[in-house]
């Protein structure tokens, strides 16, 4: 929890501005997020595009290097592209660190045969196509989480609500964590809270959300969010780190997920793109490093979540009793 007897977060530049009359205007009390992780924190960290175990060595390597704490790690590319023992391997490692391993299930759209959503409108985008994606995204849930993953990401709503009934049936664990993806992430509080109560433990919303959208997102769901501080080219490489505690301040709880402008893609991830892929690994964490270090200069570090902590607290449902038994 923040330390209410310590002295306020100052803003960026604040001393140096007063002087010449430009002092920021003062916060608005009902702009601040009245919700918090079970565990009492504001926010968590996430290192995403870690997509095997060898990036996953970098990121352990390097967060102990620098001291950067880490509760979450995400894959992009999908459990289908990892054998097993990969998977196995990066589940170990990462429990062995109380980090959270995040993958992500199956087909989508955008790999797929269809040709709409190669067209400029886009199509259907990520969402799985008919029913053999759909099967294949619960495919690797069910997979996944028999080799010891409990946190599942997901790019379709329909597989969101199938994943979230299986789990409600004891089909999947009862721990098992579903993270909304940012390629498919609301932009508005009616359909923030819809993907919560279809079964989303974390919701990433897209980078070029304004604090007003958070504040208005935040007065009707308390689901975790997460946001790029900096985004990837694809999602608008926007880097927004001298925002991040007014994010963490209206968007709570917020995941913090250090991603990297100016690099290529690598989905889906192969031996082919294996410099590219650590080399952004390893600058990812540094990127995490600085926003954090930028916090503790204005005294706005307060209030992060326990490391180990994963799991969201009780959220709103949509009800499952039209399931047949």
């Amino acid at each position: 929890m923040t330390d209410v007897s310590a002295p306020a977060p100052r803003r960026p530049g604040e001393q140096a501005l007063a002087t010449l009359g430009l002092a920021a205007p003062e916060d608005h009390p009902a702009d601040t997020s009245a919700h918090a992780f079970p565990d009492g924190g504001l926010w968590r960290t996430e290192i995403p595009s870690v997509e095997g175990p060898e990036s996953l060595a970098v990121v352990l390597q390097e967060s102990a290097r620098l001291d950067l704490p880490v509760h979450r790690v995400s894959q992009g590319s999908g459990v289908w592209m990892l054998s097993d023992a990969e998977i196995t391997e990066m589940a170990e490692a990462c429990a062995a660190r109380s980090v959270e391993l995040c993958l992500f299930t199956g087909p989508r759209g955008t790999w797929d045969t269809g040709g709409s959503t190669r067209t400029d409108s886009g199509g259907a985008g990520l969402r799985a196509r008919g029913h053999g994606a759909m099967a294949g995204c619960v495919e690797d849930a069910l997979r996944a989480t028999e080799l010891g993953v409990r946190c599942l990401l997901v790019a379709d709503e329909g597989v969101l609500w199938t994943l979230h009934r299986l789990r409600a049936r004891g089909i999947l664990p009862a721990d098992t964590t579903l993270k909304v993806s940012a390629l498919v992430g609301p932009v508005n509080p009616a359909s923030y809270a819809v993907f919560e109560r279809l079964g989303a433990d974390s919701i990433n919303v897209p980078s070029d959300l304004t604090l007003a959208h958070l504040t208005e997102i935040r007065r009707i769901s308390r689901a975790p969010m997460d946001l790029y501080i900096e985004a990837p080219d694809d999602l608008g490489g926007y880097v927004r780190m001298y925002e991040t505690a007014e994010l963490i301040r209206r968007g709570a709880p917020l995941y913090l997920k250090f991603g990297l402008s100016k690099s290529p893609g690598i989905y889906p991830y192969g031996a082919q793109l294996r410099e590219t892929a650590l080399n952004a690994a390893r600058e990812r964490v540094r990127r995490g490093r600085l926003v954090l270090d930028l916090l503790v200069r204005h005294g706005a570090d307060g209030g992060m979540s326990p490391l180990g902590s994963r799991l969201p607290g009780p959220l709103s449902r949509f009800p499952l009793t039209h399931d047949k038994d």
